[in-house]
């Protein structure tokens, strides 16, 4: 007999609840607080809002489904399963932090704050959970589909990210590496980092990069199958170039750096403390990932 779907329901924990528990009491954080002309009650009520949201969405699960109740520094310790249903309940990149872990279970975005954060991700309110998770599991779910990019060492280490991946130092200093485009143009550079990624990273640090330097280049929208690539402050010199800075990459096209640096790193998403290592002459290659991100929106 088949089981029934399970609903994986990730937050963390909120920011009240973290000010609380580094100075130990609700006291002495509003203390700290009122001290810097802060208070708390801002972070009481947005926490009140995160959790009339947890509430309002466990609620709208069927009493037949199974369920679990997943914090982020969970995540990398979770195994999910191919029915999961993943209802994401918390800001825009908590669904960027769940994405890489999955294998297309279909994911619901619950924004608990509607007007405080763009709604890109997780684009409804608590109270369109019940409809999100009977449309979840119809025969023919609606999704819209988000392309992701992969990173891959020539040694197999492999990382994947909904927004970007950064390849550069582990501090933001200097990285020197060769760079070699789908072309076959060559070029060695130092920057403070290459960053590659999709049209929903478009939406973020990739495209405060494509506007500080007024970039021509169209932007991936945000289920295009496009990647697009920056060079973040290329420095010129007698032996490193300035000329290849930017770049679509279309269909199977892929972008290669080899490091010239000790040691660089490659995260996604902005979790650096989940980050590839590449030392002196290793390689690693940025694509479209095969895997995507299925964001549930009838």
């Amino acid at each position: 007999m088949a089981t029934s779907p399970r609903a994986v329901l990730v937050h963390r924990r909120s920011e009240y609840d973290e000010t609380v528990a580094h100075h130990g009491t609700r006291s002495m954080a509003a203390y700290f607080l009122a001290e810097r002309g802060r208070s708390i009650d801002e972070l009481a009520a947005r926490h009140h809002a995160l959790q009339l949201a947890l509430h309002e969405v466990a609620a709208a699960i069927p009493v037949d489904w199974r369920r679990v109740d997943l914090e982020r520094a969970e995540l990398d310790r979770f195994l999910f399963e191919p029915d999961d249903v993943v209802v994401v309940v918390g800001q825009d990149g908590l669904v960027a932090n769940v994405a890489k872990y999955l294998d297309e279970q279909p994911v619901v975005g619950i924004d608990p704050e509607p007007g405080r954060n763009p709604g890109v991700l997780v684009p409804f309110p608590a109270g369109a959970a019940a409809g999100l998770l009977a449309a979840a599991v119809a025969p023919d779910p609606p999704t819209e589909d988000r392309t992701m990019v992969q990173a891959t060492t020539d040694d197999g280490q492999v990382l994947l990210a909904l927004n970007e991946v950064y390849v550069g130092h582990a501090t933001h200093q200097s990285a020197r590496y060769e760079l070699l485009e789908p072309d076959g143009r060559r070029e060695r550079q130092s920057s403070s980092g290459v960053l590659a990624g999709t049209g929903t990273g478009a939406t973020g640090w990739l495209r405060s990069t494509w506007q500080e330097r007024r970039s021509g280049l169209t932007l991936p929208g945000p289920t295009d199958r496009e990647l697009c690539w920056f060079v973040r402050e290329a420095w010129p010199s007698p032996v490193t170039g300035t000329t290849q800075v930017e770049g679509v990459l279309r269909a199977d096209e892929t972008l290669t750096i080899t490091s010239e640096s000790d040691r660089l790193v490659c995260f996604g998403d902005g979790i650096e403390r989940d980050a590839l290592t590449i030392t002196w002459g290793q390689r690693v290659t940025v694509a479209r990932a095969t895997r995507r991100l299925r964001l549930v929106a009838p």
